[in-house]
Order: C-alpha cells, then structure tokens, then sequence
C-alpha cells in the first residue's frame, strides 16, 4: 500500500495516516517502499512512453520528441554544432545571398573572374 500511493506521488503524511502512523514511523519502517514506490511508476512511464516512440504516427513523433527533450537535453531551438538551418533563411540573408551570387548568371561573372 505505502509503495502504490508512493508512486503515485501522494504526500508522506496523507501516506501515514491512510496506514495509520506518525510520518516519522513511516520514514523508520517504509523508506524503502516510499522510494520504490516512485522508481516503479517512473519506469512504467518510460516503458509505455517508449512503446508509444516506436509507432510511426504523429503520436509516436510527439513521445520521440519528448523523450529527446527530457533524457538527452534536445531542443529544436538550439542552433546545430555543424551550422545548418531548420528554417528557410529570411529575406536579409536571401537578398546578401544573392548579391555575393549575381555575377555568376550574368556576363558579368565573366569579367570579374
């Protein structure tokens, strides 16, 4: 009893008086089972969550996702290590872009090379 009701994140001292001890008894006798408690729903989650993960539909994408942001610190925000983009470049960079490039579709390029 104290294991479920641990793993279902309910208080040490609602925990205690549903077994009908002091929250210091609890502590002495049911350490073990308070943290067990906790372990054991946290491990169903992860299952269910990578069982889900391994789906190929929206839903799988969203527990990928998840699971990237929480065990591994992933984030779409941060920019990549190598440089590359996720999102199309702006019309500042399209305009330098295509300013550095001009002479290379006209015969222009030619006497500038």
């Amino acid at each position: 009893m104290v294991e479920v009701l641990s793993g279902f994140a309910v208080p040490t001292k609602d925990i205690a008086e549903v077994v009908g001890i002091t929250q210091a008894t609890l502590f002495k006798h049911y350490r073990d089972q308070l943290r067990r408690g906790g372990a054991l729903v946290q491990a169903k989650l992860v299952a269910n969550l990578l069982r889900i993960a391994s789906g190929s539909d929206g839903t799988a994408l969203k527990a990928i996702t998840f699971a990237l942001q929480c065990r591994f610190g992933w984030s779409q925000y941060v920019p990549r290590p190598d440089g590359e983009r996720d999102r199309p470049p702006g019309k500042k960079e399209t305009q330098q872009r295509e300013a550095e490039t001009a002479h290379t579709e006209s015969d222009w390029g030619r006497l500038l090379n």
